[in-house]
C-alpha cells in the first residue's frame, strides 16, 4: 500500500472559475479518509486529481514520495471504483473481475488466484458465471469493488460507490466496505456527500466547502468540536442549532442574549468570555443537548433555564422524536420524549444543557470556544 499527499492543490478551469482551493492532506499508509461535502465542494474533482483524470492546475500529488503530476493513470497503480459500476453487460462475474488484468497479460494463473480471492473477500463465490443483469445492486457494486481488488493497487479511490442503491443496500454494502479495509488494511480515498457514510466508514474525514478543507479529524472530533459553523450544521442529523445573540454581563456572571431569551452561562469559562464581551457571537447547540422537562431528572442540569418555543412540527421516528420549533426569531430542533405530543403553535419548555454549547464568532463563522 502507498501514502497520498496533496501540497497545495488547486484546480481552475479558465484560470478564474477556482474549483479547489489550495488544498494541503497528508493519507496515511493504510488509512481510510473520507472527502465528505455538499455537491460542488470540489470533493470529486480532488479524487480525479489523485487519479490522474483531471488535469492539475497547482500544486503536487504525491504517492508513496513520489510525484505523480505528470504520470499517467495507468501507471500510477491506482484502482478507482465510481458511482455507476461500469460493468460489462455480456461478460461474466468473472470476466469483468478478470478483464483489467488480462489487458495488463497478468499470468491466466494469477488472474485465477486473485479472482478466487476477491471473489472470496465479497461473498461471490456463487456469482462468479452470472451476468450483471442476473444480480441486485448489491451485487453489482460488489463486483466493481472486487474489479479493484484484483489489482492490488497501492490505493484505492472510491467515488460516491453506494449512491445508487437503495437504503437498505447502502447500509450493508458500507459495511462491507469497513471490513474490506480492515482485512486488506489498504490506503483509501472515499468520496461522498452522505455524513452518515463519512463517520462510520473513516479513519478520519475532510469536511469540504467551496473548494476547501474545512476540517479534517476523526469523525467524533469534528461531531464534538466542529471548526465553524459550516461544519457544526454539516455533520450531524438533524442539523446543530444556531442562535445569533451577543455575549453580556450582569454583575458576575456572564449571559448569552437574543431578542427572546437570555440565557446565563457556565462559570467555568470566564476568562473566555472577558476576552468576547460585547461581541456578536453564534451559539451553536445539538438537538440531542437540548431536552424537555421528562428528562431533567436524570440529566440533573446545574441551573434549570428554560426557553419557550412554539412548536412548528414535529417528527416522530419510533424511540426519537424530534421538535422543529422557534422562540422569536430564533428557529431551533429538539429531541424530546418519543411519548409527547406536541401540535402546531403549542408552547414547550426546552432546557439547553450549555456545558454541551459551542460558541462561534458571528462575522467570521470561526469557533471561538
Amino acid at each position: 500500500m502507498a501514502s497520498v499527499e496533496l501540497k497545495d492543490l488547486v484546480k481552475s478551469y479558465d484560470g478564474t472559475n477556482i474549483i479547489v482551493k489550495n488544498i494541503d492532506l497528508e493519507i496515511k499508509d493504510g488509512e481510510f479518509i473520507v472527502l465528505v461535502g455538499p455537491s460542488g465542494c470540489g470533493k470529486t474533482t480532488t479524487l480525479r486529481m489523485i487519479a490522474g483524470l483531471e488535469d492539475i492546475t497547482g500544486g503536487q500529488v504525491l504517492i508513496n514520495g513520489k510525484v505523480v503530476n505528470d504520470v499517467h493513470p495507468k501507471d500510477r497503480d491506482i484502482a478507482m471504483v465510481f458511482q455507476n459500476y461500469a460493468l460489462y453487460p455480456h461478460m461474466t462475474v468473472r470476466e469483468n473481475m478478470s478483464f483489467g488484468l488480462k489487458l495488463r497479460k497478468t499470468p491466466p494463473a494469477v488472474v485465477k488466484e486473485r479472482v478466487q480471492e476477491a471473489s472470496e473477500i465479497l461473498g461471490l463465490e456463487e456469482y462468479l458465471d452470472r451476468k450483471p443483469r442476473q444480480l441486485s445492486g448489491g451485487q453489482r457494486q460488489r463486483v466493481a469493488l472486487g474489479r479493484a481488488i484484483v489489482r492490488h493497487p497501492q490505493v484505492f479511490l472510491m467515488d460516491e460507490p453506494l449512491s445508487n442503491l437503495d437504503a437498505k443496500l447502502r447500509v450493508q454494502t458500507r459495511g462491507e466496505i469497513k471490513k474490506l479495509h480492515n482485512r486488506l488494511s489498504a490506503t483509501m480515498v472515499y468520496v461522498t456527500h452522505d455524513q452518515v457514510e463519512a463517520m462510520t466508514l473513516g479513519d478520519r474525514i475532510a469536511v469540504m466547502n467551496d473548494g476547501i478543507i474545512q476540517q479534517c479529524a476523526p469523525a467524533i472530533k469534528v461531531y464534538d468540536e466542529p471548526a465553524n459553523t459550516f461544519v457544526g450544521g454539516f455533520i450531524g442529523s438533524p442539523a446543530m442549532n444556531f442562535f445569533q445573540g451577543r455575549i453580556g454581563k450582569k454583575g458576575h456572571v456572564y449571559e448569552f442574549e437574543t431578542e427572546a431569551f437570555n440565557l446565563q452561562l457556565p462559570k467555568s469559562l470566564a476568562e473566555e468570555y472577558d476576552k468576547i464581551l460585547g461581541r456578536e457571537v453564534i451559539l451553536g447547540i445539538r438537538p440531542t443537548d437540548i431536552y424537555d422537562k421528562t428528562a431533567l431528572p436524570w440529566l440533573h442540569l446545574e441551573k434549570e433555564q428554560p426557553i419557550t418555543a412554539k412548536v412548528d412540527f414535529s417528527e416522530k421516528l419510533g424511540m426519537e422524536n424530534y421538535v422543529y420549533a422557534h422562540a422569536g426569531q430564533q428557529s431551533l430542533t429538539a429531541r424530546v420524549d418519543s411519548h409527547i405530543e406536541c401540535r402546531e403553535n403549542q408552547s414547550i419548555a426546552l432546557y439547553l444543557n450549555l456545558k454541551k454549547m459551542h460558541l462561534f464568532d458571528a462575522a467570521a463563522r470561526k469557533v471561538l470556544i
